[in-house]
């Protein structure tokens, strides 16, 4: 029996990849693709270091670029008073996080935030979500994963259920659809 991302778990689950201030077009489309993969949306906060129309954005998102749900938010202030994501609903990652990637709640609606390659997030939003801080492990041998390597675990996991919210199949492993 084959099970879709979105036959997951016995709940509708919402998920929102946000990229503060991204730079790099190649690493945007990569997490694109990740995004329409698993049915999350993609926010973009300004400013981005490339236009939306850029060769390599296109290309990291191949062919399937028009199809993500997209939206791109002049601040971080104006996507939140829109999306006006609750305290327990947001996960930022962030290098110095405070908690490891693996013990974010299971939540229906999440949010998951992420900073620039370059700079990471602005002080002040790690401070305001100072209880959400996550980081993902690693060796002394490297300063820090790809943004795109980073965004992909940590939804992944997101979308993991936790013991409240099991697997459809009884083996409690994910199948995608077409694999078997």
């Amino acid at each position: 029996m084959n099970y879709s991302i979105q036959n997951l778990t016995n709940t509708k689950v919402e998920r929102h990849v946000v990229l503060v201030a991204p730079q790099v077009p190649w690493n945007t489309g990569n997490i694109g693709r990740t995004c329409l993969g698993t049915g999350a949306c993609l926010h973009l906060i300004k400013p981005l270091g490339f236009s939306l129309g850029n060769r390599e954005l296109k290309r990291a998102g191949l062919d399937y670029w028009y199809k993500i749900k997209l939206s791109v938010w002049d601040d971080f202030k104006s996507f939140h008073h829109k999306m006006a994501p609750g305290k327990e609903e947001v996960a930022v990652f962030t290098k110095n996080g405070s908690t490891p990637f693996w013990s974010m709640p299971f939540q229906k609606r999440f949010f998951l935030i992420f900073g620039s390659e370059i700079k990471g997030l602005p002080e002040d939003m790690v401070s305001e979500y100072k209880q959400a801080t996550y980081h993902i492990p690693i060796t002394s041998e490297i300063r820090c994963l790809n943004l795109s390597t980073t965004v992909g675990i940590a939804l992944y996991e997101s979308l993991r259920p936790k013991p409240e919210y099991p697997f459809r199949s009884p083996s409690r492993r994910l199948i995608y659809k077409g694999l078997q």
